[in-house]
């Protein structure tokens, strides 16, 4: 019986060595080769901490790693601005499953990052300075840098690729487009006209007021745009509900927020309202993936014009999704954006 024990002891340790990962030649990657980090000492679960140096001083941005994949290295931009990474935890249940190293990580104002109070530093180049910051800390490259952002997200994705493509291996933007007065245009013309004529001119009397602090306000948004444009799940996941409470509750993240995308959650405002860069896509030579949604905020018309005003681009659309895709159409999102990335590394795109 001893022996017996010993024995399976031993198996049970040797099979356990053996479990792997798909790595991306659709090879076995062992699990411990996976999660090998090459840290020594203290563990940190991926967790780290990168100093971030700005005009107003030096400030921290929480990260999160996840794997060990010299070759695919993927970035996870959050939108908002200032929402944090929460949301985008589904990435946990797929990239995996590829061999895929990636990173959750929110952006300085974001609630796990640093909460500096100078308001100069929300602006597009000051982000993208701040991705590039990132991205030479954990180490990545033209030969291995994915950059995937929605939403604002998507915005700092483009804006970082047209300053550093050359450090970039491909791009995805997941849910916007190339410009916010476009945005806003569609969500007048075409988005308002989905909602009940009484609940929309609710809805502009309370911002003509600028009573955005209205009960009354979200209690109309929540059922007629959010879970219309936003998440079409009937119940909403919940990182997704934890990553806008937390927004919610850090003072600063709700500042960059409104100062960035303005007060009104139908449209946008702010220091993005004129954001504009359809004549620069162009210029953008890497391969990205453009994704659209149905059900989006954002056009999915022009999403997919996009994929062609860049150089090498794709297009994926979701047919049940909405700006939240990566939620309310998982299986599309998720599928289309692993094959893009498997076709980028095997140099079939």
């Amino acid at each position: 019986m001893k022996n017996y024990l010993l024995y399976l002891s031993a198996a049970l340790v040797l099979f356990s060595c053996n479990i792997s990962t798909t790595n991306k030649e659709g090879g076995a990657m062992p699990v411990a080769q996976y999660f090998n980090y090459g840290d020594t000492g203290v563990q940190s679960a991926g967790i780290r901490m990168i100093p971030i140096q700005t005009s107003a001083g030096v400030f921290h941005v929480w990260t999160k790693r996840f794997g060990n994949n010299p070759r695919i290295k993927v970035l996870l931009l959050h939108g908002g601005p200032a929402t944090g990474h929460e949301y985008m935890e589904c990435f946990e249940s797929f990239f995996p499953k590829e061999g895929f190293e990636f990173y959750e990580y929110d952006q300085l104002g974001a609630p796990y990052s640093d909460q500096p109070t100078d308001t100069s530093l929300w602006t597009i180049p000051r982000y993208v300075d701040e991705v590039e910051q990132v991205r030479k800390a954990i180490g990545a490259d033209s030969t291995n840098f994915y950059v995937l952002g929605n939403s604002w997200g998507g915005i700092l994705g483009m804006e970082y690729a047209l300053k550093y493509q050359n450090h970039m291996k491909a791009l995805i933007v997941a849910n916007m487009m190339a410009s916010c007065p476009d945005y806003g245009k569609y969500a007048q013309e075409v988005l308002s006209k989905t909602m009940p004529a009484g609940v929309l001119q609710e809805i502009k009397d309370i911002e003509a007021s600028g009573d955005y602090n209205n009960p009354r306000y979200m209690e109309l948004l929540i059922p007629y745009f959010y879970h219309q444009h936003i998440c079409r799940l009937a119940v909403w996941p919940e990182p997704v509900t934890r990553a806008f409470q937390h927004q919610d509750e850090a003072k600063v993240s709700k500042q960059v927020y409104t100062i960035m995308q303005g007060p009104s959650e139908f449209g946008i405002g702010g220091r993005l309202a004129n954001w504009d860069i359809r004549d620069s896509l162009k210029y953008i030579r890497i391969p990205p993936l453009m994704i659209g949604a149905k059900y989006d905020t954002m056009d999915p018309k022009a999403m997919e014009a996009q994929s062609k005003a860049v150089q090498h681009g794709r297009y994926l659309y979701c047919p049940n999704g909405s700006h939240l895709s990566m939620w309310d159409d998982q299986q599309v999102f998720m599928n289309g954006v692993i094959r893009f990335i498997h076709d980028v590394d095997g140099g079939g795109f």
